[in-house]
């Protein structure tokens, strides 16, 4: 039994599901220079066992995040579900009360199936009118508060205004970018991974 189990574990490592839009499919820039990538070889270069599976689609929303969730928490019973949506969303106008409601869907669904989830902020452009930008930057803090979820301000943070580190469209981030992208997220995927195992390890 001691063997078969042993066996299970090593077929079987922890999962990191990576769940967001352009940002982090990595439009634009070679999947060995993604920041979900860079993000597989600072755990496996910190010990960790986990393996990053990157769930991410150009082009998403939160709608559509939440119709894809629940096979995606079928198909790899992730420990860890790292949230990156409704850049899109806000990019059309969409209410902020339904992506509010969306990503909250997500996170419920997440936390259902004994994943712990983290939520990387966007915000998007000013040119939308401060009402707007401000009720769509707000759902990431209200969300936060209110799930007790791990998150960041504004994942493109340090990026997103360095013409340096923007690919030509000015709204995706190039190679260069990447590891500044992990940077900004690695603090609360850490405290998480983290968090996760001990709250496993006193069960």
């Amino acid at each position: 039994m001691f063997i078969l189990a042993t066996a299970t574990q090593a077929a079987s490592p922890p999962t990191v599901l990576v769940f967001g839009d352009s940002l982090s499919a990595g439009y634009g820039v070679d999947v060995d220079q993604t920041w979900v990538a860079l993000l597989q070889s600072r755990l496996t270069a910190q010990g960790y066992e986990h393996r990053v599976i990157n769930a991410s689609i150009s082009g998403e929303t939160t709608q559509g995040g939440m119709t894809r969730i629940d096979a995606a928490l079928d198909n790899f019973s992730p420990d860890l579900v790292i949230l990156e949506l409704g850049g899109n969303d806000g990019l059309r106008g969409f209410p902020p009360e339904i992506i509010k409601e969306n990503i909250r869907s997500i996170i419920a669904a997440s936390r259902d199936r004994g994943a712990a989830a983290v939520i990387l902020g966007i915000r998007i452009p000013t040119n939308y009118g401060s009402r707007y930008t401000q009720a769509f930057e707000g759902i990431y803090s209200e969300l936060a508060t209110e799930l007790d979820v791990p998150w960041i301000e504004f994942f493109m943070e340090g990026v997103a205004l360095n013409e340096e580190l923007m690919q030509e469209d000015g709204i995706h981030p190039n190679a260069e970018a990447q590891p500044m992208l992990l940077d900004n997220a690695w603090p609360i995927i850490h405290e998480a991974l983290d968090d996760h195992s001990r709250n496993n390890a006193s069960h």
